[in-house]
């Protein structure tokens, strides 16, 4: 199965190279313009893909408290990059971070423009800690304190705003 990831790791990478923008030899036209491509980064770094929704659920009453459209991390470089290069997100969007299975979890904040919100989720989908306001571009280390399997960042202030406290539950649906 580990031969099959690195091999399917290997030809994405492949894909994605090929991908990329090729130079043409000079047509004699006016090629001042620049490539409107997937491949041309943004002003405010990589554009937000919604790849799914993910509501945070009270504890108390089993009631929504807000729902949010997420981008999904599950692959080892998807994870990696995370939120890397963004300068801006909107309050209604988030990352969902999966993992295999439950373990202690630490993330930084390496070439993370925005400060972060960061939720630890353990495998029955509770909230088991919170790093609020996660310094911009600092590399100090953001421990779970517990297990988790699911991780999610949002905008710094969102578990205040939203009173996002331990304990209460996350529900996602992938799109």
């Amino acid at each position: 199965m580990k031969n099959f990831m690195w091999i399917m790791a290997i030809s994405g990478f492949a894909l994605a190279a090929s991908c990329q923008n090729q130079p043409t030899q000079d047509s004699g036209a006016d090629t001042a313009t620049a490539p409107t491509t997937a491949t041309t980064p943004a002003p405010d770094g990589p554009v937000f893909k919604k790849e799914g929704q993910l509501s945070f659920i009270g504890k108390e009453k089993g009631d929504t408290i807000k729902t949010i459209d997420i981008e999904i991390a599950e692959t080892d470089e998807e994870r990696a990059k995370g939120l890397m290069d963004r300068k801006s997100m909107e309050d209604t969007q988030g990352m969902l971070f999966i993992f295999s299975a439950p373990e202690e979890q630490s993330f930084w904040m390496k070439n993370t423009y925005i400060s972060l919100d960061i939720m630890y989720v353990n495998e029955k989908f509770e909230i088991v800690s919170i790093q609020k306001y996660a310094t911009p571009l600092s590399e100090e280390s953001l421990p779970s304190y517990k297990k988790a399997q699911y991780v999610v960042e949002t905008n710094a202030g969102f578990a205040d705003k939203y009173k996002i406290a331990f304990g209460d539950k996350i529900a996602y649906t992938k799109k």
